[in-house]
């Protein structure tokens, strides 16, 4: 995987923690994760999006 080994991912793993701090990498995996989860179901769902003003309109438009 691009030539990153366990050390190269350990040394990325320590330098995050210094910025951030231990309390800090729950709050970020969980914002990564909801992140993958999103994009995920974004990429899942179809492209058009419906437009079609509902049924309770249409009964109060014949109303009139």
């Amino acid at each position: 995987m691009f030539g990153i080994g366990m050390p190269e991912l350990l040394i990325i793993l320590v330098i995050i923690l210094i910025i951030f701090g231990a309390g800090k990498l729950p709050e970020i995996g969980g914002a990564i994760g909801r992140s993958i989860k999103n994009f995920k179901k974004a990429t899942h769902e179809p492209n058009e999006i419906d437009v079609t003003p509902p049924d309770d309109k249409k009964s109060d438009e014949k109303k009139s």
